[in-house]
């Protein structure tokens, strides 16, 4: 009892350091924490929104790009764990950088991560209405449907954010665990099921499908190189619980954990997840060029009744992750807000007294998905879905490069997640890693609209950065608490 207490006390602390007051409320344990994480990155929802793209680029081989992303992202997310559990504050990125660099390199990688997590909400919310409850529904393809869908879920996960951050972390907790019983249980079942029937073969493994006489198949931004893109737009969002720390107990600890965990169990679970779903593909050609491959893949081998039962789990699964991304989008609004540096900042950082979270905040995610669902039309929104994948790729390169900047000036607290000598070779490789796969998000030729897109938001965030530097300088000048507490 005594033990709990004094972790209680250092996690209250760790907010007073950094000159803010305990007003969210620490509930969350350190399986929520991970399911934060977990949810976000979702494996399911990943790859059930991604494979087609690997089967039309680069045909079935193409899922072995996907352990090379896995690899790549844990060296990533070893990097970041390494500054969570330095700065266990609301904002991730965005407060280390203020605090180990400045208040303005801080405001940029706040800017980027918000804008991430805004389409990304949209992106997940849209997904779940197009490619899981109009089939489940038995609607057929209309954007219009979709979009009003997708505004109404959106409508339900901020209703439930508002309400508590509790509520979130049970119902994210629970799509989490259903979504690891979902994956092994269904590759499980999908190998059986081909060793019973024969319906699939081993061979799929090593062929190139559709794409078996493609030209651009091994060139820059060919069909190869565009199949690591399921790896790299699916693991991603491991940071969202040091998005949360201040409603972590045990931040130091319990995030690091989180971040690393989250990743290494999402690229085992997906890489069991492709093969099973590639050796129980029986029509190549037909798979392919279905609108949900891995509906499809189901549907063949266990009949419409379990389509439609493993539909509805992965709905969940989506619903969770949107909720989460929103939660931490949320929080990267109320922490740039009380330092008085996002626009509507008085309003924005405003926490509710009874629900312990920050309302305004997490109205305005709600407001966003609602503009660019009335106001973008399909291909517009489609880039900007697109342009999401290179966010944070950016951001967790420049994380990378700031850890690299301070990492002798830090400060070590014991018991907390570290990597001791391997630190700079981890680093190092991350830094090599986030360069190569940004070329890869942005070497296609399709990819020239979204890097445009990328463009004018750092523009957008620019303007207003300057309308801060001329109005409000001291906000971009000064950093609450003691600064000095986080490093040697």
């Amino acid at each position: 009892m005594a033990e709990a207490s004094k972790v209680a006390q250092a996690d209250e602390s760790s907010v007073e350091l950094g000159g803010y007051q305990q007003e969210l409320k620490r509930t969350l344990g350190s399986f929520q924490v991970f399911a934060i994480s977990f949810a976000f990155i979702s494996v399911a929802v990943g790859i059930f929104a991604t494979y087609d793209d690997v089967l039309q680029n680069a045909g079935p081989v193409g899922l072995w790009l996907w352990p090379i992303a896995a690899v790549g992202q844990v060296l990533v997310a070893l990097v970041v764990a390494q500054l969570a559990a330095r700065i266990a504050l609301s904002g991730s990125s965005y407060q280390w950088a203020s605090r180990l660099a400045n208040p303005k390199v801080g405001w940029g990688f706040g800017w980027l991560t918000f804008c991430y997590l805004a389409i990304a909400v949209v992106a997940i919310d849209n997904a779940l209405a197009s490619q899981a409850i109009m089939p489940l529904a038995g609607m057929q393809p209309d954007e219009g449907t979709a979009r009003l869908i997708t505004l109404v879920v959106l409508l339900i996960q901020t209703l439930l954010a508002v309400a508590s951050t509790r509520i979130v972390s049970m119902i994210n907790a629970s799509a989490v665990g259903l979504e690891l019983a979902l994956v092994v249980v269904v590759a499980i079942a999908l190998v059986i099921a081909v060793a019973v029937t024969g319906h699939g073969a081993a061979d799929n493994l090593t062929s190139r499908g559709v794409t078996e006489n493609a030209q651009d198949y091994f060139t820059v931004g060919g069909g190869l190189m565009l199949a690591m893109i399921m790896g790299l737009a699916t693991l991603v969002g491991f940071d969202a619980a040091a998005n949360l720390a201040e409603e972590a107990k045990d931040p130091y600890r319990s995030v690091p954990r989180a971040i690393v965990g989250s990743v290494v169990a999402a690229g085992l679970l997906g890489m069991l997840f492709l093969i099973s779903l590639t050796v129980a593909i029986e029509d190549i050609p037909r798979i392919t060029a279905s609108g949900s491959p891995v509906a499809a893949i189901m549907h063949d081998q266990f009949g419409p009744v379990m389509e439609r039962v493993l539909l509805v789990a992965i709905a969940f699964a989506f619903f969770g992750a949107g909720m989460v991304v929103m939660t931490a989008c949320s929080r990267i609004v109320f922490a740039m807000s009380r330092d008085s540096r996002f626009p509507a900042h008085r309003l924005m950082r405003r926490v509710n007294p009874r629900t312990h979270t920050p309302v305004p905040a997490t109205i305005l995610i709600f407001v966003v998905g609602v503009v660019l669902m009335v106001a973008l039309p399909g291909a517009a929104l489609l880039k900007l879905i697109t342009a999401s994948t290179i966010l944070p790729a950016i951001i967790y390169g420049a994380t990378i490069v700031l850890y690299l900047a301070v990492r002798r000036r830090l400060d070590r607290k014991k018991g907390a997640f570290d990597l001791g000598r391997f630190e700079l070779p981890v680093a190092i490789c991350a830094l090599v890693w986030s360069v190569v796969s940004l070329f890869v998000l942005v070497a296609p030729a399709e990819a020239l609209v979204p890097v445009l897109i990328v463009v004018g938001l750092l523009l957008a965030g620019g303007l207003f950065f300057l309308g801060l530097l001329i109005f409000d300088r001291g906000a971009l000048e000064t950093e609450p608490g003691d600064v000095s507490v986080f490093r040697h």
